[in-house]
């Protein structure tokens, strides 16, 4: 794929986010595509991807890997890969080419299973967070939607869940192993320190 014809793809996913994605979505959000597509091209050149041809599929596959909230919230990983065959023109991308895109998309579903580089890199990128000095902010947004959708019924539930899926994640590049774990870990302590 071309960047211009990348760009043309980006310009009207990102409006159709914007535009009509529901604004309870208060985590998976423009924001939140809009921060994987930027780590994705960090966490690449942490790891010395230099094929311009990975980092275009990581791209695109950051830019898609959550249209699916667009329909559904439950499965939207597989909704995602739809959209993306839908946007997608003859051409676009070869076949395999598109198998290492869903591929990637697939992998971000938690809990994450990726199989190669690439994925392992979209999976760090989606989850970035965890280690950062905007996790607050951001961890607020998830739990907002969490009690939006149900996925936890009461604010009391949140620590505890937050904390059993910090012990169960772990970062797979050594980029964010060296960049984000460190605060990660610190953001573990303070979280289990808020327990009553």
């Amino acid at each position: 794929m071309t960047e211009l014809r990348f760009q043309a793809i980006k310009q009207k996913v990102l409006t159709t986010l914007e535009q009509q994605l529901d604004p309870r979505l208060t985590y998976h959000n423009l924001a939140h595509t809009k921060d994987v597509m930027a780590q994705v091209e960090r966490i690449a050149h942490g790891e010395q991807i230099t094929h311009a041809n990975d980092i275009m599929l990581l791209r695109i596959a950051a830019l898609f890997h959550d249209t699916g909230f667009l329909y559904t919230y439950k499965h939207h990983e597989d909704k995602s890969c739809e959209i993306l065959m839908d946007t997608l023109e003859a051409g676009d991308l070869k076949p395999w080419e598109l198998d290492k895109v869903k591929g990637m998309i697939m992998a971000t579903k938690i809990p994450q299973t990726p199989h190669n580089h690439l994925e392992q890199i979209i999976c760090d990128a989606d989850l970035d967070y965890l280690g950062r000095n905007d996790f607050e902010p951001i961890s607020e947004g998830l739990k907002k939607e969490f009690l939006i959708y149900g996925v936890i019924s009461q604010e009391a539930d949140w620590d505890p869940l937050q904390i059993r899926f910090f012990e169960s994640h772990n970062y797979f590049t050594l980029t964010c192993k060296q960049d984000r774990n460190p605060k990660k870990q610190l953001h573990l302590q303070q979280l289990k320190q808020r327990l009553p």
